[in-house]
């Protein structure tokens, strides 16, 4: 299993105290007892096939309800440890308060937040599970969709008033649109959209952070194109909607993505299936 979540022998082998060349010969030996190869080999690497992924899948049950069985005679719950990669914005808005019911489920389980940028690229390396914004995620991950959602332009309320009041899309011409650097065609999707290619704003600013764009927002520097649950989310009087009339779809969504074989571990199988539980649930 240890092979299979880390992707590599050497890495294995240092967590298990054990040489390399020793842990290999055991996945060798596996592997003539099943019959079949397990793992596709690559430069440095070693990453479950499809024969192997099954196995894993169908051993893991039994390996969980081995650990429980150990834990329930020991007196002893092992305390369990997730690394979460996830963007700032979903856990302040999203995520956050929603954890003391997790913790109430499953006091066992503790959760490492990180909050920098890239965490796909990190799985397996630091990070065993992430919530990114994306329009999809590379096949060879396991991923699982968050939620759609539609782009908005967001404002400030008082840009629907006053001496030269937003009305239409073609108001944006002399307004600053602020883009988000992980959702980087949301403004030319939604020109599209409206079958307005030629549309262009006065300027267009960039931010990586979801939070300082809906507040530059708020402020009236710029119109912030972004997501409705975005808006929603963010519980700020004095944000609104601007163009409500136009309905267009995102291309970009919240994913919960891990490397395939991480699912057979307790802390990301946990914390999958309660996220998800309670998404249904809103």
């Amino acid at each position: 299993m240890q092979v299979a979540r880390l992707g590599s022998v050497k890495a294995a082998a240092e967590e298990l105290a054990l040489s390399s060349p020793a842990l290999s010969r055991r996945v060798q030996a596996m592997e003539r007892f099943v019959g079949r190869s397990l793992f596709e080999r690559r430069h440095q690497a070693m990453l479950l096939n499809s024969d192997g992924e099954l196995l894993l899948a169908r051993l893991a049950p039994a390996l969980d309800s081995l650990a429980e069985a150990i834990e329930m005679t020991t007196g002893e719950a092992e305390l369990l440890r997730l690394r979460l990669a996830v963007l700032p914005l979903f856990a302040s808005q999203r995520l956050m308060q929603r954890l003391p019911e997790l913790r109430g489920l499953h006091p066992e389980l503790h959760i490492d937040i990180d909050t920098a940028a890239h965490g796909l690229s990190r799985l397996g390396e630091g990070v065993d599970a992430a919530i990114v914004l994306a329009r999809e995620v590379e096949p060879s991950l396991y991923s699982r969709r968050l939620d759609r959602n539609k782009v908005v332009a967001i404002g400030a309320r008082r840009l629907l008033d006053g001496r030269n009041p937003l009305r239409a899309p073609d108001d944006l011409r002399r307004m600053t649109i602020f883009l988000h650097r992980d959702m980087p065609e949301t403004f030319n999707s939604w020109r599209e959209a409206l079958r307005r290619p030629d549309l262009e704003p006065a300027a267009v600013d960039h931010f990586d952070s979801g939070h300082l764009m809906l507040d530059a927002a708020a402020q009236g520097l710029g119109v912030a194109f972004m997501l409705d649950s975005h808006l929603h989310d963010a519980n700020d009087a004095r944000l609104v909607e601007l163009f409500d009339d136009v309905d267009v779809d995102s291309q970009y969504s919240y994913w919960f993505a891990c490397r395939r074989s991480a699912l057979s571990r307790r802390p990301v199988r946990i914390f999958h299936d309660w996220l998800f539980e309670a998404i249904a649930r809103d």
